[in-house]
């Protein structure tokens, strides 16, 4: 086939979690992200996973303590105007930057849960057991709950709905005695959903006060927001919260929804936080037909494994995982605001090995790789932390949209020593030889292609020092120091004055003009 016949080779698809759990409550985030979108296009990022953008429980709050879908920091409510995040205007302005850069933006979904309710209302309910949910540990009786939203602040605009006790299948707090429990409440057709994750019998509560999605008024209310959303922000996904606690037949018609008024192509991704695999592969079955990808939540512990261990076989660092089982359902992550430091999942990766797991999640074929705001530019607040990788991730993400193409040939021979390489596309022809080692500096000789032969190879991170020349027969001996990762490329390919350009950390520390 002709060159000028062939489909030309799309950039690599990188996203990046545009936030991390300690960002100060300064509601100016949203004009962080807007300011330096381009800064984050430049180096690969090609997607923008959000916080959630709705009004939270207090002006403190990240969004996963939420309590209207459709104040977006437009209304006095719980305390401010604006989300922690910023005001609607500046979220509005972070969409149309984000889509003059060419950058998708994908919003964070918390549709299992309400928090901070307006009015207490009487309603009948029973306890139980908080270890198997399916069995009670209380007779009927009456509590004041914490259920009654009536959004005074933002009155009917957008929607008129107010939610009450039969919006809710359960609650966590009885206002009258001031007794916390795991409460389910009782009523005609009240039930937990059942398709949920069965986990402690039944895993439909988790937090708050627990929706209802089998409620026609719910449905619709819930399905409305996400069109109008997706509209006034041009989103081209959802992340959504917490997915084994709420129901999948309702996420199917939300996904439907979308899909059908605003674009099939939507990207939907959702956090089932589990390190089991056969479970989470038992979830994309049921959602079968909506195109539908998981945070890979075993990777994230094999690397935290990884990092504990030492000299762990790294032959053995996909066992398990969602990418090696589906890669197309795979959406691959070092750390999340869920498991940074200090959090409630917390799964602890030592910084040298770092740069390893994101070389491992970037410069392969398999998975969608996502980025942590936290490592890109570091994480604020009582645990602060500088930049991982030295301050270099940057340049492995721009290595991934510079050279991460092609073939893929592996080299997994050592246990304490990876390599791989990427042979390059047709129109993209610098491909690239990765080497990872968690013991001592390593070495291992590699094919990259006869058509190189005689070039002269240099690491972009600039941790290996020298050059690799390469042979005749299209193979060299690449090496990288101990404990660390070196991406060999060629000294003259296109893009290699663009290392080194990125100063991670200033979205915070330089504030926001």
């Amino acid at each position: 086939m002709a060159e000028e016949n062939k489909i030309p080779t799309e950039e690599n698809a990188t996203m990046l979690q545009a936030f991390e759990w300690y960002i100060p409550d300064d509601h100016t985030h949203w004009k962080r992200l807007a300011r330096d979108i381009e800064k984050y296009r430049d180096i690969g990022i090609t997607a923008l996973w959000i916080p959630p953008p709705c009004k939270a429980s207090s002006p403190s709050g990240n969004g996963y303590d939420i309590y209207d879908l459709w104040d977006l920091g437009e209304f006095d409510q719980k305390g401010s105007v604006p989300t922690k995040w910023g005001d609607k205007d500046d979220l509005v302005r972070l969409a149309h930057n984000a889509e003059k850069a060419g950058v998708l933006l994908y919003a964070d979904a918390v549709l299992n849960h309400k928090a901070a309710a307006d009015e207490t209302e009487r309603c009948r309910v029973a306890e139980v057991d908080p270890e198997n949910r399916t069995r009670f540990i209380s007779d009927e009786y009456e509590i004041d709950g914490w259920l009654g939203f009536t959004f005074s602040g933002r009155g009917d605009k957008y929607s008129s709905m107010k939610w009450h006790w039969e919006h809710f299948s359960g609650t966590d707090y009885n206002a009258e005695n001031n007794k916390t429990a795991i409460y389910k409440i009782l009523g005609d057709f009240k039930s937990w959903a059942q398709s949920v994750d069965n986990e402690k019998g039944n895993f439909d509560y988790l937090m708050f006060a627990d929706i209802d999605h089998s409620h026609p008024d719910v449905k619709k209310d819930i399905n409305d927001w996400g069109i109008w959303i997706a509209e006034l922000l041009s989103l081209r996904g959802f992340r959504f919260d917490a997915v084994k606690h709420f129901s999948e037949e309702y996420l199917k018609e939300f996904i439907t929804q979308l899909k059908t008024n605003v674009n099939e192509d939507f990207f939907f991704v959702g956090e089932f936080w589990k390190d089991s695999l056969s479970d989470m592969l038992g979830y994309l079955d049921r959602l079968d037909g909506h195109k539908f990808s998981l945070f890979d939540a075993p990777l994230v512990y094999n690397f935290s494994e990884a990092s504990k261990t030492e000299s762990f076989d790294l032959r053995a660092i996909f066992d398990g995982t969602l990418v090696q089982a589906r890669p197309i359902s795979a959406v691959t992550l070092v750390m999340n605001h869920d498991t940074q430091p200090h959090q409630a999942l917390e799964a602890p990766i030592e910084g040298f090995f770092k740069p390893i797991a994101y070389g491992l999640i970037l410069l392969r074929q398999e998975g969608y790789p996502c980025v942590f705001w936290g490592d890109l530019e570091g994480i604020s607040g009582e645990y602060k932390e500088e930049p991982s990788c030295g301050g270099q991730l940057s340049d492995i993400i721009l290595a991934r949209k510079l050279y991460a193409y092609g073939e893929q040939d592996d080299y997994f021979d050592y246990p304490t020593c990876l390599g791989w390489v990427r042979r390059g596309a047709w129109d993209r022809l610098n491909g690239c030889a990765v080497i990872v080692s968690n013991a001592g500096p390593g070495e291992k000789r590699m094919f990259v292609g006869e058509e190189h032969k005689g070039e002269i190879w240099t690491d972009v991170l600039g941790w290996e020092q020298g050059e690799v020349h390469i042979g005749e027969d299209g193979n060299a001996d690449f090496k990288c120091p101990a404990t660390s990762m070196a991406i060999w490329v060629n000294k003259d390919a296109p893009g290699r004055d663009q290392f080194g350009k990125f100063k991670p950390g200033k979205g915070i520390l330089q504030g926001v003009v």
